[in-house]
């Protein structure tokens, strides 16, 4: 399962998170641990640099992309090589949203379509969908609210 989704920008605010199956205790012991291990070890990272840690039985992807952080926690079948590809399709998504690796304030302006899109690649801590076409298909499909 897909336990967290977070965004964060490059001071550590965060800008998306999702939790599923983490206890409201427990999300922030995750948030500032995910903050920390970025601050730590994403400094002088390339974009999409996969960086990988595990942390109390689960397993940590986290990237850099433009200036945001991407940090995703699995466990079980996701391990490692899973969430590699869950942040692969996260990024592309977001890169494709935004027109490239995106600022914070591009980031924030797209945010609306951003997190549609974050809903057709990951719900209920599954990944759903990969295919980006399939996804652009799926969020003309939700309400108009258009945040152009």
């Amino acid at each position: 399962m897909l336990l967290a989704l977070l965004i964060s920008n490059s001071v550590g605010n965060i800008l998306v998170e999702r939790y599923q199956g983490v206890p409201t205790e427990e999300r922030l012991h995750w948030r500032s641990f995910l903050v920390k291990l970025g601050a730590d070890n994403l400094k002088g990272a390339k974009n999409e640099e996969l960086l990988v840690a595990s942390h109390k039985s689960v397993y940590i992807v986290y990237t850099v992309l433009g200036d945001v952080s991407v940090y995703v926690v699995g466990k079980d079948e996701y391990d490692e090589l899973a969430l590699a590809e869950v942040i692969f399709v996260i990024t592309s998504t977001i890169k494709d949203v935004c027109g490239k690796p995106p600022s914070e304030r591009l980031f924030l302006d797209k945010y609306g379509k951003i997190c549609l899109c974050l809903d057709e690649v990951v719900w209920t801590g599954i990944l759903e969908n990969t295919d980006k076409e399939r996804i652009k298909r799926l969020i003309r499909l939700k309400p108009p609210t258009e945040f152009n």
